[in-house]
């Protein structure tokens, strides 16, 4: 028998679900099923990019049935005990001069194979900025001022993709050409709305049907400014990548092992469980955190106050990926701000609880993995001394949490699908 609604304590309901939500797509529960038979003659490589790629790749020891040796790249703070497969950790969400020497060893080390053998490479959300390798005659420096200007514009990680793509010698697929003839098996967890395999860490495994073009539009359309040289490099055509039906990948293949979805679906399951009737949103969720916040609002209030779409109790639950266009000077992350946006349009309705999190355990480069949000947070912060409303335009969402002690730190999670939200209404 499910334990009565009445005597559950909202908070620990949504801290569960969002535990739920990490260990649905955790590599041990999701990668054993998808690992390739062992090459019959040829050598087996693992390499790998991503915050969840030395989980990915100790996984992998454990199940593998043969030798294998190879390297991976992860944030600091994400790695994992493996004992076949080098762990590297490199800097994220800015790349730094550790990333891109694994992405130049990495190179390296795919070099030589044959056909009989098999490259199996792990990737997950944050492998763009680990694996920095910068395209012939861009500099580490001018990546990196270009990636803190798309990080602070609010562009979709679909645009930010697609120029990282260009600027790269080893993304949109230059990774896999390097491989070449070897066969490579790609296993991806998504952290990107749509699932699409290759806007995933930039797909350094796979053909790109993106353009330089295209890249160079998304620097115009959020007015980044770049040295001529980048400039040069996209109008030349040198920064182009394979483009799908490219022969030279006829003999790869990917899976996408975890996604949103599979999260959303666990915590879903753990509210019913409960006794809480649960209704997923959507997994694909982008935009600016506040209008994500205020549209969240709405459709909590319409719920609590007329019992439409949905009767009371239950719980809304939502992934994808929302973007912050910094103006302020407070710390932030996707995720608290989406919560201080909501709380600010809730003002205080009564029986409104939530979370928000990413499920790698760090939103954005803070040390939380987010927040919680309660009926009462704004008169708790009121007695503080603190506006909602003006550290929204400061971004200081972390601020208005960390002194409600109301953030969640979860630790990194070694694994990464994006967002969770989960709005809890009794």
């Amino acid at each position: 028998m499910p334990t009565p609604i009445t005597s559950l304590v909202p908070r620990q309901i949504l801290l569960d679900l969002y535990a739920s939500a990490v260990a649905a797509v955790s590599a041990e529960k999701c990668l054993p099923a998808f690992l390739p038979a062992p090459p019959p003659k040829g050598r087996t490589l693992v390499i790998g990019a991503g915050k969840g790629a030395a989980a990915m790749a100790q996984v992998v020891e454990q199940h593998w049935p043969g030798a294998l040796s190879g390297m991976v790249v992860t944030r600091y703070g994400h790695g994992a005990d493996c004992r076949r497969i080098e762990v590297v950790e490199a800097a994220h969400p800015v790349p730094d001069e550790a990333g891109r020497d694994a992405a130049g060893r990495m190179m390296q080390l795919v070099q030589g194979l044959t056909e009989d053998d098999l490259v199996l490479c792990l990737i997950s959300g944050g492998g763009s900025a680990l694996l920095a390798l910068p395209g012939e005659g861009i500099t580490l420096e001018q990546k990196q001022a270009i990636n803190k200007a798309l990080l602070k514009s609010g562009a979709a990680i679909g645009e930010m993709n697609c120029v990282r793509k260009h600027l790269s010698a080893i993304k949109g697929g230059r990774l896999a050409l390097a491989c070449a003839p070897a066969r490579v098996v790609t296993l991806l967890i998504s952290d990107v709305p749509g699932d699409e395999p290759g806007v995933i860490a930039s797909g350094p495994t796979l053909t790109d049907p993106t353009t330089c073009a295209e890249a160079l539009a998304v620097l115009d359309k959020y007015a980044i400014i770049v040295p001529d040289s980048v400039r040069q490099h996209l109008q030349s055509g040198a920064g182009e990548t394979p483009k799908p039906g490219d022969p030279r990948f006829a003999r790869n293949t990917h899976h996408v092992i975890a996604t949103a979805q599979h999260a959303l679906e666990a915590a879903a399951a753990t509210a019913r469980a409960a006794g809480i009737p649960a209704y997923i949103l959507s997994d694909g969720i982008e935009g600016e955190a506040r209008d994500i916040g205020l549209m969240h609002a709405a459709l909590a209030r319409q719920v609590a106050l007329r019992g439409q779409p949905f009767a009371r109790p239950c719980v809304i639950i939502s992934g994808g990926e929302t973007t912050v266009t910094v103006r302020g000077t407070g710390r932030g992350g996707r995720n608290a701000e989406f919560l201080l946006s909501l709380a600010v349009a809730l003002d205080g309705v009564a029986d409104i609880h939530a979370i928000a999190c990413d499920t790698d355990g760090i939103d954005g480069s803070e040390d939380n993995a987010g927040a919680l949000l309660q009926p009462d947070s704004l008169a708790r912060a009121g007695a503080f001394g603190l506006r909602a409303k003006k550290l929204l335009e400061n971004n200081d969402g972390y601020g208005f949490f960390d002194a409600l002690g109301d953030l969640v730190v979860s630790g990194p999670t070694r694994t990464n699908v994006n967002d969770f939200r989960a709005i809890l209404v009794l």
